[in-house]
């Protein structure tokens, strides 16, 4: 209850509110500071300086007594401690200004942290959604749906097409191919066969399969990942105000000036006066305000920071881990290659002939070869008979012809024999990292077409620039090797692991951690979410990243501008410079104000006026952040 009504008067209308009495109280304090007949308001039975005493008092002296009894060791005296001692104090001897003047800054700097660190926790529940909850059991040769929780090991499952699978488990029987972009982020399905692993919560996209369960419940891989991104959530620790960490020799030190003032000079409005003007505030103000201006320095740039950690952090990192699909490249397959096999065809006539097969199927592969094929002529033919065998490839009649289109194994079991040049064009295609399909006519290999993802044309540049920076550069993704290595090449990343799981990923994170390197991880889908969560700070593509990656990250590049990342660690370097000139700056101002308040030359009103300057001063510094020019 005593939390909930602190909550709302700590809130931002609450806060407007005691703004608002605060000046009414002021006008009268500077009327009379220079000598003029002041004019109180008089609508209210007593001093306005009051409600603001309330209003902001009351939550702060709330978090001071809830520190000093929770909080361990010397983390009990805090920034609260020493402004609830100075209000009092203020309240003794009856200057309402100066008491409602620090609580009310303290309230607004509580105000700008919290809109700095606040972020969503949406994401885990979108992941704790991507769970099946059903499955398709065989039990004495029925078939019969149960919740996905009911399953067991050793259970007999059918996944039919388009369903998700229900748990881990190995093919029994069926070939299909297998949609694993949840786990293995992989831009293509993986054709599976009897034998093979499938995962939960991957999709099937095609045939029919029965598989054994081998983990299900928790130890399914899709709670594993769920898991991981729990557990490296909690990892995170807030970020502590600076103002808290000095409090533990600011309240000391404020208190024995104090009582050593008032000892010597035996004038108690002196000692209260240092111990307002001692009031960190603008400590306070220095690192939310910075952050602010710096968060929206970036948003202008489509760059969405969550959190001031994320920004500190980002300064500080010597290494940088990309995943490839959706960050490297553009995650949208592309035909690439159309090579024909046959002097009197046409790379133009392979492609149209190819298309013509494929014009039915709903494999990605077969769609870019239709998208492809329809730029360059809209009227794309559809061939009479149409046949898939899932996982492997597609048959198709038309116009003459008798077609076969799919992997190498495919045509292989249908009788079709590569020649030694067609064997050597593939090979040179696969260390491109390329998916390819083979087209057949009449038992004979006319041609193939390749496919491959799209290098985002920013990619090569920002690896120099932040090779430049003394950045180290990892490739870390799901795809297979020869993949990942051609791509690398084209970027210039030295350092390649390929075929991870999302933990594989995790587990290259912490091995770099280890090293003692600090670590930025950088990726768009859902399997990334474990890695980006482990990392020391992570960024996430924005606009067609997954929303789990989003939020999983610290921060999101909504334009999908790669080329923002060394704007990034400039952006934070200079934050963090920002930040620590302010609090010099706040530092200086209260140690003169001390010395005028020893001298008696400031009494509680007007070091509260000076105090207040200080904490101008430091906003109007990181308000300077936000239009400077980052090149």
């Amino acid at each position: 209850m005593i939390k909930r009504v602190c909550d709302f008067l700590a809130g931002l209308p609450m806060t407007i509110v005691a703004g608002v009495f605060l000046l009414f109280d002021l006008v009268p304090h500077l009327v009379e500071e220079f000598g003029g007949q002041a004019i109180r308001f008089s609508l209210l039975p007593f001093d306005p300086a009051w409600l603001t005493v309330v209003i902001s008092g009351i939550p702060l002296l709330y978090l001071a007594l809830w520190r000093l009894i929770h909080n361990p060791g010397i983390s009990k005296i805090s920034s609260a401690l020493l402004i609830c001692i100075a209000m009092f104090a203020a309240i003794a001897i009856g200057d309402l200004f100066a008491a409602g003047e620090v609580a009310f800054i303290m309230a607004i700097g509580a105000l700008l942290e919290d809109a700095t660190t606040n972020r969503a926790k949406k994401g885990l529940h979108k992941l704790l959604n991507l769970a099946p909850t059903m499955g398709r059991r065989i039990k004495d040769g029925r078939e019969e749906r149960i919740p996905a929780a009911q399953i067991q090991q050793g259970d007999i499952l059918r996944v039919l097409p388009g369903e998700t699978i229900p748990v881990d488990g190995t093919i029994l029987r069926g070939e299909t191919s297998v949609d694993q972009s949840v786990m293995t982020g992989e831009s293509l399905p993986v054709d599976k066969a009897a034998g093979e692993e499938v995962f939960c919560g991957t999709l099937n996209c095609f045939g029919f399969i029965d598989i054994t369960a081998t983990h299900v419940g928790e130890d399914s891989s899709l709670q594993k990942l769920i898991r991981m991104v729990q557990e490296a959530e909690n990892k995170q620790a807030p970020m502590q105000r600076i103002a808290d960490k000095a409090a533990s020799w600011l309240v000391p030190v404020a208190l024995l000036i104090a009582v050593l003032s008032y000892l010597f000079s035996g004038n108690i409005v002196t000692a209260v006066t240092v111990l307002v003007v001692f009031c960190p505030c603008a400590l306070v103000l220095a690192t939310p305000t910075a952050i602010m201006a710096a968060i929206g320095q970036a948003t202008k740039h489509g760059v969405m920071i969550k959190s001031g950690e994320a920004l500190e952090k980002m300064g500080k990192v010597d290494t940088i881990a990309f995943d490839k699909t959706g960050t490297l490249t553009c995650g949208k397959l592309e035909v690439s290659d159309v090579r024909s096999f046959e002097s009197s065809r046409s790379e133009n006539e392979l492609l149209a002939l190819t298309a013509s097969a494929e014009a039915r199927s709903e494999h990605p592969l077969g769609k870019a070869i239709v998208s492809c094929a329809k730029e360059k002529d809209p009227a794309v033919a559809e061939t009479s008979v149409f046949h898939m065998d899932a996982g492997k490839g597609i048959r198709a009649e038309g116009e003459g012809h008798r077609l076969l289109c799919g992997s190498e194994a495919f045509l292989r079991e249908n009788g079709v024999s590569l020649s030694p040049a067609a064997v050597s064009v593939l090979e040179e295609l696969r260390t491109q990292g390329k998916a390819l399909v083979l087209v057949a006519d009449r038992q004979r290999c006319i041609g193939v077409i390749a496919l491959s993802d799209r290098l985002r044309p920013q990619a090569k540049e920002m690896v120099q620039r932040l090779s430049a920076m003394r950045t180290r550069t990892v490739l870390l993704t799901g795809d297979h090797k020869q993949t990942a290595d051609y791509f690398a090449r084209q970027v210039g990343i030295q350092e390649i692991r390929a075929e991870l799981l999302p933990q594989e990923k995790v587990a290259g994170i912490e091995a770099l951690q280890k090293e003692g390197r600090v670590v930025c991880m950088i990726g768009d889908g859902v399997n990334d979410a474990p890695a980006l969560k482990t990392a020391d700070v992570s960024v996430a593509m924005g606009s067609m990243g997954s929303d789990i990656a989003i939020e999983a990250a610290d921060i999101a590049l909504m334009s999908d501008d790669i080329s923002r990342i060394p704007y990034l660690k400039r952006l934070s370097n200079a934050t963090v410079r920002t930040i620590k000139f302010s609090i010099t700056l706040s530092m200086c101002i209260n140690f003169a104000a001390i010395v005028l308040s020893l001298l008696e030359m400031l009494n509680p009103t007007t070091g509260a006026l000076v105090h207040n300057a200080g904490s101008c001063f430091v906003v109007l510094i990181a308000a300077l952040l936000y239009d400077r020019k980052f090149d």
